[in-house]
């Protein structure tokens, strides 16, 4: 390859060996010929670029050393994407795959970014560009890909690859590629011919995402690939996708342009049969080791704490590969109607900043209904939303957050509004945290709002049972929360902090976003296991 460094500079072609025809072309040169001098095989633009991937050689792994063999079902992924019209001209411009790791996609991925580069997609100063969560993922694919051209000469001899940032350039074709990490801020200017989009599930937003779609619409044959296993988190730039993606196969949006490839095990499949593990791995039992998965099964099914990675990378199901709070197969089987009949029993978790997400809770212990209120200030939404990578402004016009006006939490607004909510209702008591409570409690006196408020601790002593509470309905299935979106992304941000003495309580701080719906529907329900008697209420609003 060309010189690496900050001073390196284009290899001019006139001093390369011969490279690697584009359409049929060639340069001259006194090096060996190769099979790749060879005109490439194939009728159609989609099996020329199989002959040509199929002319790499496999740089690591059990197949070390060995041409490149793909799958039927790769091959099937590369004629869909680069099926053309009558005038040679690819309809896809976005596509999205989706499977468990080790499948083989990156490496897929890796091979199409060279083709574009260098090989028979590549077009005269075109831009690949391969983005990712962060700098060390991004650097897969350049990795990879540099790893595929240094095992072919024709190749090398015509890159310059900048290894310090990442960077690789085509003196023949005068092409470039970018490895980003997901700051969508470096993407903007960017006019990407070919985008891989590596593992979208970690993003945080799709905002990135967008930037590089919209980049690529300078170019008539631009095509974004998505590449990934999938997400919890339904609001996710992949899941998101990944539902349009249905939505296109089954004809609901006809489009031709848009094309997904998803290998995903059913959520209420066997996790521990061979037939649920092929749903989520195309190349099991060629490159994909049976016996690797099979030992991964068996951890999972004996050590409890390993069955969410287990379930999340190998089976590809939507679920968070740490541990979490609530598995969301229990969550959602907890989606039912209920009555608000009998006493009721609420949670308030009040913002910690002047414009930050506030929830109020009511829960009725006879029925098990659950429905939760969240409050933003009205002129911060767009920010928020921004800032929190949560459709705010979809979930307040769908009736799940009222909006106050202004730009701050207006406790005098709030408390206004609790009191309307719960009149007529059989409040028991109204919980919320004693550190918060007080300055509130000021807020109703100067009011001339009486609320049923209950100090609640937020340690672990106090939060233990709560928790503990909150678990038991939803897994004994008691609890009705009518499929609250807005609680169930609270649900799947949620993590856990457990002291020495397996105490537990939410935590905040390694929390993947906003909990306080969860907050404040824990402290409602925690306040109903507790049962308390009317002397024992009396007392605490007394004793603050």
């Amino acid at each position: 390859m060309g010189l690496r460094g900050p001073g390196a500079k284009p290899v001019s072609p006139r001093k390369t060996a011969k490279v690697l025809p584009l359409f049929g072309t060639s340069l001259e040169s006194t090096r060996q010929p190769s099979i790749h001098d060879q005109p490439l095989e194939g009728d159609t633009r989609a099996e020329r670029l199989i002959c040509w991937i199929e002319r790499l050689t496999v740089t690591s792994g059990a197949l070390a050393d060995e041409p490149m063999r793909l799958d039927e079902w790769q091959k099937d992924i590369i004629r869909a994407l680069y099926d053309t019209d009558a005038d040679g001209l690819r309809y896809v411009r976005t596509g999205v795959i989706s499977m468990g790791r080790k499948n083989g996609k990156t490496g897929l991925a890796s091979a199409l970014a060279l083709a574009h580069l260098c090989g028979p997609e590549a077009v005269k100063r075109g831009q690949v560009l391969s983005a990712a969560a962060d700098r060390g993922q991004a650097s897969i694919v350049f990795d990879e890909m540099t790893a595929f051209a240094l095992e072919q000469p024709h190749l090398a001899a015509r890159l310059v690859v900048r290894a310090f940032n990442k960077t690789v350039e085509d003196a023949v074709t005068g092409s470039v590629y970018k490895a980003l990490s997901a700051d969508a801020r470096k993407a903007h200017g960017l006019s990407p011919t070919f985008a891989i989009a590596d593992e979208v599930a970690q993003w945080k937003g799709r905002d990135l995402f967008d930037a590089l779609k919209t980049g690529g619409g300078a170019h008539r044959e631009s095509l974004l690939l998505g590449i990934s296993t999938r997400s919890p988190d339904t609001n996710n730039p992949l899941e998101e996708l990944l539902r349009y993606g249905a939505s296109v196969a089954d004809g609901t949006f006809p489009d031709r342009t848009f094309k997904s490839f998803v290998w995903s095990a059913p959520m209420d499949a066997d996790p521990w049969a061979e037939e649920t593990w092929r749903m989520a791995n195309p190349a099991l039992g060629t490159f994909r080791s049976l016996e690797d998965v099979r030992s991964q099964a068996m951890q999972a099914m004996r050590v409890p704490s390993q069955e969410a990675a287990f379930r999340a990378y190998t089976l590809n199901q939507p679920v968070a590969a740490d541990v979490r709070f609530l598995r969301p197969d229990d969550w959602d089987a907890c989606a039912g109607e209920a009555d608000a009949v009998g006493p009721c029993f609420c949670g308030l978790d009040l913002a910690a900043g002047a414009g930050d997400l506030t929830a109020f809770s009511f829960y009725w212990p006879e029925t098990g209904k659950l429905t939760v209120k969240a409050f933003l200030p009205s002129e911060l939404v767009q920010a928020k939303q921004a800032e929190d990578h949560a459709p705010y402004a979809e979930w307040a016009s769908a009736g799940l957050i009222e909006l106050i006006p202004g730009r701050a939490i207006d406790r005098a607004w709030l408390a206004v509004w609790i009191a309307q909510a719960i009149d007529g209702l059989d409040v028991v008591a109204i919980g919320s945290d004693r550190w918060c409570l007080s300055d509130f409690l000021a807020v109703c006196d100067r009011e001339g709002i009486t609320l049923p408020m209950v100090p609640v601790g937020m340690g672990f002593k106090d939060q233990s049972p709560a928790i503990t509470a909150f678990e038991t309905v939803v897994l004994q299935g008691t609890l009705k929360h009518a499929g609250n979106p807005l609680l169930r992304w609270a649900v799947s941000n949620a993590a856990l902090d457990m002291d020495p003495a397996g105490n537990r309580k939410l935590s905040k701080q390694r929390a993947r976003g906003r909990i306080d719906p969860l907050v404040a529907s824990v402290v409602a329900v925690g306040l109903a296991a507790r049962e308390p008697a009317e002397e024992e209420l009396f007392f605490d609003v007394i004793a603050l």
